[in-house]
């Protein structure tokens, strides 16, 4: 019998706590994900006329989506998951991102009784958010296929992200070994506590972008399924050397994110 799934009570400061769909299209949105990785849904009004998407996996949330609105649509904003990064003080984090060179987008503020929030765009232009728990910590369930298990920064410059998010979090880096064979890109890990959290690759050709990975059982049926479900790969199946396989994917409106198998090695 497998041991069952320990439930999230808190996220340390400095872990990626939760990720968040924006979508022209939630209802497509909904569907493809919904048929992909099998995620419950649960409705949460906000405003007069939208809602807040919350993707649930075994009862427990770990993910959202909103709706993007035309005047983010006129401003260029795309399709998009967004990464939130845990803290026990938005309004110190803020304004440390923005000693340290970043841009503050929105905040901080108040997210209801939920918790307290700032987006922020780093020095080299990828966005995130941090969040500050109240009612609401994050993810509540990880480890099981259909949650966040890995989130990977892709940055034009390398030492100075590192330097960057290694002042703004708890956190320490190592080399890891990349996902392309025989690549001449160094990828970085991030780590918290000794345990590594997620990555980074430099890469100049590529918009600054933080990229959620998603645990699925086997990642060449989940890429079959996608395809079948009007998704696009962009790159893969691959197999990491010890890791397992992974495949990056365009949800059919537009916002990418990976897919990752796990070897038993792993």
């Amino acid at each position: 019998m497998s041991a069952p799934v320990p439930i999230i009570q808190k996220h340390p400061e400095g872990a990626f706590c939760w990720v968040e769909l924006g979508t022209p299209d939630t209802a497509g949105a909904k569907q493809f994900y919904t048929d992909l990785f099998g995620w419950d849904v649960e409705e949460v009004p906000m405003g007069p006329s939208e809602t807040y998407t919350m993707f649930r996996t075994q009862g427990l949330q770990h993910a959202a989506m909103y709706r993007l609105q035309p005047e983010h649509l006129a401003q260029g904003v795309p399709p998009h998951w967004a990464v939130y990064i845990a803290t026990d003080n938005a309004d110190a984090s803020a304004a440390k991102a923005r000693e340290l060179g970043a841009t503050i987008l929105a905040g901080p503020f108040d997210v209801r009784s939920s918790g307290r929030m700032a987006i922020l765009k780093d020095p080299h232009g990828a966005t995130f958010a941090v969040w500050q728990a109240n009612e609401h910590i994050g993810a509540r369930i990880a480890g099981v296929p259909g949650t966040l298990c890995w989130t990977e920064l892709v940055t034009p410059d390398a030492k100075g992200s590192k330097q960057f998010y290694t002042s703004l979090f708890p956190w320490s880096t190592k080399v890891g070994a990349s996902a392309v064979p025989d690549s001449q890109i160094e990828y970085t890990e991030w780590q918290l506590a000794g345990q590594s959290i997620g990555g980074m690759m430099e890469m100049k050709d590529l918009p600054p972008h933080w990229m959620p990975y998603f645990l699925v059982s086997n990642c060449a049926e989940s890429v079959q399924l996608a395809q079948e479900l009007k998704a696009h790969v962009q790159f893969g199946p691959m197999p990491i050397a010890g890791v397992g396989d992974f495949a990056v994917l365009r949800d059919p409106q537009g916002a990418h994110f990976t897919a990752i198998s796990l070897s038993a090695a792993a």
